[in-house]
């Protein structure tokens, strides 16, 4: 853990050096854009092959998919948990739907928009040491809320080939119709290009290690892509009415992750800080993934003493952190200000474990900056927009001399005679 101040003029430096935006490395670059090309021409004999190579696990083509009977023979019963978890996501998913309208334009035309479910969605869940049936119901869900015909979720297995049975449940939980085991960036490709398993999808979802976020970001506009959610953030902001026992708890969680991720604690009160410093020492000895929380601690881990609740938003903003954990005396004043962050935690008794597992909003969130740009991963990305347009006869005629000016100025003859052929008889 490294302490910072915004008063010291080096420490000054290394906070404007965490407003970072996502740039791969000339290497990862090149290593993601051979794997890409190689199961776009080879398809599943290279996702064989990459397998083997990757993740230790020795597949043929015939098993990339989980059929139905290995599904129905694999999947143990939903925990209450995850049936919890999946009724609140799915009832936030349908409140985030963006509906069908329609309005009248200044010459009488009817306009409006209209929202389709993507036909075909592809979903990557990360493998790893964790089975991640949080990430599955996060994702899987809202397509299953939005009213996705097909979804399709490929996720690394075990190296006897195997996927963990709780996924398995939760898939089963969200309506998934496909499931293949396979992870990396060959899953990414598989899903853009297409194989002989694997038919290729309308747009891909869900977070990935950084050979995961690299490849999506290199098949968008071959595929339509979410956003590129890499190493778990938290940014805690609070001042001397937040428990220390419970931030330094919040803090480990995140950090627990490992896999780059970063924990930041900003606060106004530098007593406050050091309690945090004691309380996450003595809470990490008793946590079993204590190797993994030490090296996020050691080298990823800064706790920033601000000047005033004015400067501490400035950092957040600047920042802009994948979950923001707010706890100061009054949230109202504070909230409208916050204006990057993926998600916002609010109070003393808002644990961001909650986010992570059941309470609604889904905790695919931007990282690595990106909250500047994008919102986290909502239920109406799974809807295609369309916008409608009619016209009749009167509202068409109050319209054409405008046409008509438009087709003089951008000397367009053809675009204006279309609509004034149309009023000639």
């Amino acid at each position: 853990m490294r302490n910072l101040s915004t008063h010291s003029a080096e420490d000054q430096s290394l906070l404007s050096s965490l407003n970072r935006r996502y740039v791969p490395s000339p290497e990862l670059e090149k290593l993601v854009s051979e794997i890409l090309a190689e199961v776009k021409i080879r398809g599943d004999e290279a996702l064989v092959e990459f397998a083997r190579k990757y993740d230790a696990v020795t597949l043929s083509c015939e098993s990339l998919q989980v059929d139905e009977r290995e599904l129905e023979a694999e999947a143990s019963a939903p925990d209450p948990a995850l049936t919890a978890a999946h009724a609140n996501v799915f009832a936030f998913a349908k409140q985030s739907l963006r509906k069908d309208w329609q309005m009248k334009n200044q010459q009488g035309a009817e306009v409006g928009e209209i929202f389709q479910p993507f036909r075909r969605v592809g979903i990557y869940v990360p493998g790893g040491g964790a089975p991640l049936v949080s990430t599955v119901l996060m994702t899987a869900t809202l397509a299953q809320a939005a009213g996705c015909e097909e979804i399709v979720v490929c996720t690394p297995c075990g190296k006897d080939g195997r996927l963990n049975p709780s996924m398995l449940a939760a898939m089963k939980l969200c309506g998934v119709t496909e499931i293949y085991r396979i992870g990396g960036a060959q899953a990414i490709a598989a899903m853009a290009y297409g194989t002989d398993t694997i038919r290729p999808v309308d747009k891909i979802f869900g977070p990935g290690n950084k050979y995961v976020v690299e490849a999506k970001r290199q098949v968008f506009g071959t595929v339509a892509i979410d956003l590129l959610p890499g190493p778990s953030e938290i940014m805690v902001l609070c001042d001397e009415t937040a428990n220390p026992a419970f931030v330094a708890a919040d803090l480990l969680a995140q950090a627990e992750h490992g896999h780059d991720g970063e924990v930041i604690l900003v606060s106004t009160s530098a007593s406050f800080i050091e309690a945090v410093k004691i309380e996450i020492e003595k809470q990490a000895k008793q946590l079993p993934r204590a190797n993994v929380i030490r090296e996020t601690l050691d080298n990823r881990t800064w706790l920033v003493l601000a000047e005033d609740l004015d400067e501490a938003v400035a950092i957040c903003n600047r920042y802009a952190p994948e979950h923001l954990s707010l706890i100061v005396r009054d949230e109202a004043a504070v909230l409208p200000a916050i204006r990057t962050a993926g998600a916002i935690f609010l109070g003393n008794f808002s644990p961001v474990t909650a986010g992570d597992f059941m309470a609604g909003p889904s905790h695919t969130l931007p990282t690595g900056g990106a909250g500047k740009s994008f919102a986290g991963l909502t239920a109406d990305q799974f809807q295609r927009r369309t916008s409608i347009v009619k016209y009749d006869r009167e509202s068409l005629g109050k319209t054409a001399p405008f046409l008509t000016k438009f087709g003089e100025i951008e000397g367009l003859e053809a675009h204006a005679k279309a609509a004034a052929i149309r009023l000639e008889k």
